[in-house]
């Protein structure tokens, strides 16, 4: 198993700190968790504390077997557990991952915080992990994702229609996105250039 499941980063600038997921990050992840707006359009069907517990339980399993990367999100402006991410799909044969699996609270929305997270994610990706694609997807349904994908400049790459079963038993289109190795240090300094120390 790489070493990246065994061992994850730590991954850090000056806006957003993004740890390694943990149990003892539940009660911080369920205080911004469970506004309904942050599931309205998601795979998952979170409404209850029980859901969220298990939801995060699931991607710390998924770590444990090498399926993912789950990280804990720190605004680093209030110091408070903001949210999750992780990196998933990962394969180290074809050189590529995807980024996804993104929560932030309500009252961290709109605040630069996801950018700042992306800038690192994306980062370590094609800088250390030497990665040479980056893909994101999200919900047909899902504007404001859609909207900030392009706004980083990610590339649309199409839509794959009845893609998934949502929790919920809705039959739901993805959007693709990506981001190539040969991309990022144009897209780095034109978008992410306030995280460049």
């Amino acid at each position: 198993m790489h070493s990246i499941f065994l061992q994850p980063p730590t991954l850090e600038n000056k806006r957003v700190l993004l740890k390694p997921l943990s149990e003892e990050d539940f009660e911080g992840l369920i205080a911004v968790g469970l506004a309904p707006s942050l599931w309205a359009v998601s795979y998952n069907k979170i409404a209850t504390k029980e859901d969220l517990q298990q939801y995060l339980r699931t991607a710390i399993q998924q770590r444990e077997t090498g399926q993912a990367v789950p990280f804990t999100i720190i605004d680093k402006q209030t110091n408070k557990i903001a949210g999750s991410t992780r990196y998933g799909n990962i394969s180290f044969d074809h050189k590529r991952l995807e980024i996804g699996w993104t929560w932030v609270g309500v009252e961290f929305q709109k605040t630069g915080l996801n950018r700042a997270c992306k800038h690192e994610l994306l980062q370590y990706a094609f800088e250390t992990l030497l990665m040479q694609r980056v893909e994101l997807k999200t919900d047909a349904l899902n504007t404001q994702s859609r909207e900030a994908m392009r706004k980083m400049g990610a590339t649309e790459e199409g839509t794959l229609r009845r893609h998934m079963i949502t929790e919920g038993g809705r039959s739901r289109d993805s959007v693709y996105f990506s981001i190539i190795a040969d991309e990022w240090p144009k897209i780095r300094q034109e978008k992410f250039g306030q995280y460049i120390l």
